[in-house]
């Protein structure tokens, strides 16, 4: 079915670069990044972490390297992952070095605060040498003191400026391998940073609004700044900065980028607020669908609604459906269509049931037609 002309956001033209096996940039799909909180040289607690975010769908993986303890255990931590793992790198050029000759996919680092040119230089060999891309992460709270004397205080203007110093030091090297990222914890900031940055140049952009804060304030900021973004057609790669479980990170992260249309993995589920006319209770039934439906990764959006004013008009845009009625008897569709009736008692298992089953069917056509769009 063709995307109907709202629904059609045009994506900002960039090269395309590689993160291990992952392409970012281009006509690549937008990816989902998430960070470790573990201490990295605890290999066996960061390989766990990492376990628990691919599993949630995560595409790349950063940890931060702040020591030599933490570049000793990265090389055990990439070859147990099985997504690209992304070395968070500060002012030590010896990190960046041993990060690439573990096998990190991606150096996340300032050029700028690297040290020499000469050291510079070693980490581009570096990175070079060892098929490593970079990520230039530049930063509203850790601007370079002149950029601030010069603007008063963190500004997009300065951002930018900061950003194109970097891309400069990286392009004087013949490294072209890199994205950038402008991240701010004020949304509007980061918003504005990334549409001038974006106007500038056409490397891949890595979206984020940094220390966003808790679970849910961080949600909404992250939901405003990227989904403005992404909405405009600017970004290739995200990460929803939370303090909270880096799996909710992930998950936030593919909720965003289904809700515009971008990336369609997992169950969508279309619910009512509920109110006086609900028929079952709601707001119970959805919390208990979403635990039970975590574990499938198929592309599909169901519609919970508790009585007829919505739910016959959402069910037709549903793969399945479910419609409150009257007597405990509620209304099933299948494919946007009244299948069937069901009591109430049934709901939970009757419709987990019919998605796993229609989550079966979406992949075994899949397997017969490998070119199936996801």
């Amino acid at each position: 079915m063709a995307l109907r002309p709202y629904r059609q956001i045009v994506r900002r033209k960039t090269r395309k670069i590689m993160v291990g096996n992952v392409p970012v940039g281009g006509d690549a799909p937008i990816t989902v990044q998430t960070m470790t909180n573990t201490l990295t040289h605890d290999a066996a607690a960061t390989i766990a972490q990492i376990r628990r975010a691919e599993a949630a769908g995560v595409d790349i993986v950063r940890v931060s390297c702040p020591d030599e303890e933490s570049t000793a255990a990265l090389g055990q931590i990439v070859k147990a992952a099985r997504v690209p793992i992304v070395a968070d790198i500060h002012f030590h050029y010896r990190r960046a070095i041993e990060a690439a000759e573990a096998g990190a996919a991606c150096l996340r680092i300032n050029p700028g605060n690297i040290g020499s040119n000469e050291r510079v230089r070693e980490v581009i060999k570096a990175a070079k040498d060892h098929g490593c891309s970079i990520r230039i992460g530049v930063n509203g709270g850790s601007l370079e003191r002149d950029l601030l004397e010069k603007h008063g205080e963190p500004c997009p203007e300065a951002m930018v400026e900061s950003a194109q110093r970097h891309i400069k030091i990286l392009e004087d090297n013949d490294f072209f391998e890199f994205k950038i990222s402008c991240k701010a914890s004020d949304p509007l900031l980061a918003v504005a940073a990334y549409q001038q940055l974006a106007e500038v140049c056409d490397y891949p952009l890595h979206l984020g609004v940094t220390e966003a804060g808790g679970l849910r304030s961080g949600t909404v900021k992250s939901a405003i700044g990227l989904g403005s973004l992404l909405w405009a057609g600017i970004g290739d790669t995200l990460r929803v900065s939370l303090s909270a479980d880096v799996t909710e990170e992930v998950k936030v992260g593919f909720d965003i980028l289904k809700s515009l249309g971008l990336r369609h993995r997992g169950v969508n589920v279309i619910s009512c607020p509920s109110c006086a006319r609900q028929q079952f209770d709601v707001i119970s039934t959805v919390q208990v669908l979403e635990e039970r439906l975590s574990h499938i990764t198929t592309p599909m959006t169901i519609s919970v609604i508790g009585c007829v004013v919505n739910g016959p008009g959402e069910a037709r845009e549903t793969d399945l459906g479910i419609t409150g009625g009257g007597k405990g008897t509620h209304m099933v569709y299948v494919a946007g269509q009244p299948h069937h009736r069901l009591q109430n008692a049934d709901i939970v298992d009757h419709m987990v049931g019919l998605i796993e089953e229609k989550a079966r069917e979406i992949e075994a056509e899949r397997a017969n037609n490998p070119l199936a769009a996801e």
